[in-house]
């Protein structure tokens, strides 16, 4: 939920206007309205990019990942990691847009080690995947963008973590 959405919703239940700190909130969220959408489509353009760079430097660091008997070992398996790539990049440009965590604490985090437990994925693997994510992600952005959009990638690996 964006900062404007969540301003509006606390003062509606209180019934009463928005503070003046609030209405800074909103103001601050506006003006960097152009940057997070610069943000966004960096990220959103160059998925593919971003995926195969990462994916490329996690088999690097954690071959076994591809090895026989890794969970990405194998085309399909590969392929579901890669997916699961997109998806998270996804969920950070959500972030991003939002200029909040929570569409991706309530679309993607909720559940999501026990769903890795459950499936047999190991869940630091997961997060070394992000990591890679986020690194070939921020190569992407300038010095300005990189602060903004790296606390995304950081929620996610606590969250996993």
């Amino acid at each position: 939920m964006s900062v404007v959405s969540q301003v509006i919703l606390k003062a509606d239940d209180e019934l009463r206007y928005p503070s003046s700190g609030e209405l800074q909130a909103i103001n601050t969220f506006l003006k960097t309205g152009e940057q997070r959408v610069r943000i966004a489509s960096v990220l959103s353009e160059n998925e593919k990019r971003i995926v195969d760079k990462a994916s490329q430097e996690l088999w690097r660091r954690r071959p076994d990942f591809i090895a026989p008997g890794g969970n990405a070992f194998g085309q399909r398996e590969r392929a579901l990691c890669l997916r699961d790539y997109g998806w998270y990049l996804r969920l950070i440009t959500y972030g991003v847009l939002a200029g909040d965590k929570d569409p991706i604490e309530s679309i993607g985090l909720i559940g999501v080690r026990e769903m890795y437990n459950s499936l047999g994925v190991p869940v630091p693997g997961m997060v070394e995947s992000i990591r890679c994510l986020k690194e070939a992600s921020l190569a992407l952005l300038d010095d300005e963008d990189v602060q903004e959009a790296a606390p995304y990638f950081d929620y996610i690996i606590q969250a996993m973590s």
